[in-house]
């Protein structure tokens, strides 16, 4: 039944392409956004910065919440960093296998995905994160209540993101990284 409905299909009337083609210019070439995240080399820095952005975001919960939980705990801060950075990767591989799972993936190979595409991004942002807390005179010491904290916690933040940015793009230029991951997307 449906090859007899294809095969009356007017191939000649390309109205439904076209419209397709204007519906994605409307939403800024999707398709063609989506191509430069398969082909080697054609990685833009806005590619590169959504896909930092998005690893920005599970580090920083990681982060945040393993200062809290090891401040709780009155951990000391080699104790609550190594729980921070253990948890800064488990949200960054928890926001990725999320949206692969959603694209009904099984867990084994988007957890290989999650890996393959985040492992370095998030990596290079916890050593620059954490160094620069590291590094500042007196970040170490400062409470949760200390608005200096938070402030070298942003600080911190923003070095890592604009560090990762260009290894993102190098990453996704050689379809690495989130070029893996985008193939879920669809």
């Amino acid at each position: 039944m449906q090859h007899d409905a294809h095969a009356h299909h007017d191939h000649g009337n390309h109205s439904g392409h076209e419209g397709h083609e204007e519906h994605q210019e409307q939403r800024g070439g999707h398709h063609e956004g989506h191509g430069a995240h398969h082909a080697p080399g054609k990685a833009s820095w806005s590619m590169a910065a959504k896909a930092t952005l998005h690893c920005l975001t599970g580090c920083a919960i990681g982060e945040v919440l393993g200062m809290i939980i090891g401040t709780a705990l009155g951990w000391g801060n080699v104790e609550t960093m190594i729980l921070a950075i253990i948890l800064a990767f488990f949200f960054g591989y928890a926001l990725t296998l999320r949206g692969i799972l959603a694209a009904g993936v099984d867990f084994k190979t988007a957890f290989r995905v999650a890996l393959a595409a985040d492992t370095l991004s998030i990596a290079v942002m916890e050593i620059i994160d954490n160094g620069v807390i590291a590094l500042w005179p007196g970040a170490m010491d400062a409470h949760l209540s200390d608005p200096a904290f938070w402030i070298v916690l942003a600080i911190a933040l923003a070095a890592a993101f604009v560090i990762t940015v260009p290894v993102n793009k190098w990453m996704i230029g050689r379809g690495k990284g989130h070029a893996v991951v985008h193939q879920y997307h669809h």
